[in-house]
């Protein structure tokens, strides 16, 4: 294929791949304060694994959807704070319109801890009122299941998005400076006692009171150390990806959709058997 970017496919590349497959793959990013990175380090590490991930299960990849739920960032004047209902509403008008032009197998994906509070509730909704099972899949929570492989330390996140800028063709807009790297505790750390009692961003508001909190940044003093800083970050993200088995995952979907329409008629008061009389 010419491209697996849909917004710069032609219509008739959307139909013929439409024709043979129905996948797709939505990186949900964000704009946020990000120490010696660009705000919108989040969303090119989402779309950077989405574009693997599309390779790896012949797949169409739905960029540019930086705008959600920031969260404790929304303290830097650089943030784009969107609220989590927004969010919600925008995603599922996507999902929708995705639905009709024939994306049955939808995969949301994103590298940003508090998404999962906009994409989770979205799926799930949109399961009820479609019948159609869509995933949301956090790219953090598969990386520290591999921690002891893939995600040896900071620095590792460092080089993942480096890495990510660089399957992107993007290099050049991370910056090559020293100034961001520091190893102070963040200003809220004492409240980790409750920050902890839910999943990532999800138990309690609160926002960062210093720049720093968000985040430490490796030195990238010359553009050596910043090309090697990317190759090892596009390695960790190909080996992420081959470790996730998109051709399973996606089998997976389809085999769920048939295994819910037979719940379904057994159980016709499901939400979606119910509300489609």
């Amino acid at each position: 294929m010419r491209t697996r970017i849909l917004p710069k496919m032609l219509n008739d590349e959307v139909e013929e791949y439409l024709s043979r497959n129905d996948i797709i793959i939505v990186p949900v990013g964000t704009v946020e304060m990000h120490g010696g990175f660009p705000l919108d380090s989040e969303t090119t590490i989402s779309e950077a694994y989405a574009l693997k991930m599309a390779e790896a299960c012949d797949g169409l990849v739905l960029t540019g959807l930086p705008y959600f739920y920031a969260g404790a960032t929304a303290s830097g004047r650089g943030t784009v704070q969107v609220s989590i209902r927004e969010g919600i509403d925008y995603l599922t008008a996507i999902a929708k319109n995705l639905l009709r032009l024939g994306f049955k197998r939808q995969i949301y994906i994103s590298f940003h801890g508090p998404a999962h509070m906009t994409c989770s509730p979205m799926v799930r909704n949109f399961f009820d009122e479609t019948g159609v099972p869509i995933l949301y899949m956090d790219l953090t929570m598969q990386m520290l299941k591999n921690a002891s492989d893939l995600f040896k330390s900071m620095d590792s996140f460092h080089a993942i998005t480096t890495g990510a800028y660089k399957i992107m063709n993007r290099l050049e807009d991370v910056p090559l400076t020293t100034k961001y790297a520091h190893s102070k505790p963040q200003s809220c750390k004492k409240f980790d006692d409750i920050f902890g009692l839910a999943y990532q961003s999800a138990s309690i508001g609160y926002y960062f009171g210093e720049k720093e909190d968000h985040m430490s940044t490796t030195a990238i003093p010359d553009e050596a150390s910043r090309e090697a800083l990317a190759q090892e970050g596009v390695e960790i993200i190909e080996k992420t990806v081959e470790l996730l088995d998109l051709p399973h995952i996606v089998s997976q979907m389809k085999d769920l959709e048939q295994y819910n329409q037979e719940v379904a008629e057994k159980c016709p008061w499901v939400p979606y058997q119910f509300f489609q009389k």
